[in-house]
């Protein structure tokens, strides 16, 4: 199968072949970085190419779909700009019982954000289960590492850090303050709640790593579950699934003052999901590295399942 990264040298892109580098079980279609931009080349590998990823600004990533005009051209998006579109498949496996079986029929998956992926893996089971009603007021915030925001942010962090320039950006930089980040629409509408929930993001003097936190008010739940009822549901829906965890109440980690450090995922397509606090008020966490289960690793489980490979090789 012939594979094909477009947008190979930000991010995501490089993550992406990097990992796909080391196979050698695909034949990697690549374009030198002089010639990343010139546009018959592109539309020529694009079209040659079994899987198509695509790493691009959203606008760009519209652009290339245009130019794609193989009908055996598969593409597995990075970008914000497909992931509520019917016409596109979630590439978020563990979503549904029956998700694995969307994205390995279909030609078009796009890979869900880095936050929305750890927002989704911690409350959709509880909303499916029927117990977090689907007009609660959800929060939750984010602790994430700055290679999330991409060149200019890492290149921000990295000068900053080099320089001791600024305090306040070497430690954290909260953002999106008008409460309208951009994952938000697939946050709402892959868990079935009503209303957006209420998101403050904070970047974080780190490369890479993510926890995100939910907290939750038991008394405004349905049957007012205890702490260990709502383990024991997330514990239920993720039984069996390779890359997400729920990390057991009275394992080690869990009761650590470490517990939600995050970049204890770095390098991996692991999420692991924390439940913590009393019978009272809950928190669900989900730790995961923002450059693997949050793009790179999810973007290439998503192509093992529709090659119909194992899911985990390379990951």
């Amino acid at each position: 199968m012939k594979v094909f990264v477009d947008g190979q040298y930000g991010t995501t892109g490089l993550k992406i072949h990097e990992r796909l580098n080391q196979r050698n079980d695909l034949e990697l279609l690549s374009i030198q970085e002089e010639y990343k931009k010139d546009p018959e080349l592109r539309n020529e590998l694009m079209n040659q190419a079994d899987i198509v990823f695509l790493c691009l600004p959203d606008q760009a990533a519209r652009e290339a779909v245009t130019l794609i005009t193989n009908p055996h051209s598969r593409i597995i998006d990075s970008s914000t700009a497909f992931r509520t579109q019917e016409a596109w498949t979630y590439g978020l496996p563990e979503l549904l019982p029956f998700q694995r079986d969307k994205i390995a029929s279909s030609s078009r998956v796009s890979v869900p954000g880095c936050h929305a992926t750890a927002f989704i893996l911690a409350v959709k089971p509880l909303i499916q289960m029927g117990i977090l009603p689907r007009q609660y007021p959800v929060s939750l915030n984010s602790l994430t590492g700055y290679s999330g925001g991409g060149k200019s942010l890492i290149e921000q962090f990295e000068s900053s850090n080099n320089h001791d320039t600024s305090h306040s950006l070497r430690l954290t930089q909260p953002y999106s303050l008008k409460l309208d980040h951009k994952h938000l629409p697939e946050m709402k509408k892959f868990t079935d709640l009503e209303f957006p929930p209420v998101f403050l993001p904070t970047v974080c003097n780190f490369y890479s790593g993510m926890v995100v936190t939910v907290p939750l008010v038991t008394r405004l739940l349905r049957n007012q579950p205890s702490l260990k009822q709502i383990h024991t549901i997330l514990t239920d829906y993720y039984l069996g699934e390779r890359f997400v965890s729920v990390i057991p109440l009275d394992d080690p980690r869990a009761m650590s003052p470490n517990a939600l450090d995050p970049i204890l995922c770095n390098g991996t397509n692991n999420a692991e999901i924390f439940v913590l606090g009393n019978d009272e008020q809950v928190l669900v966490s989900c730790r995961l590295d923002n450059l693997g289960k949050g793009s790179s690793g999810a973007a290439i489980q998503c192509m093992n399942i529709m090659l119909g490979l194992d899911e985990e090789a390379g990951l």
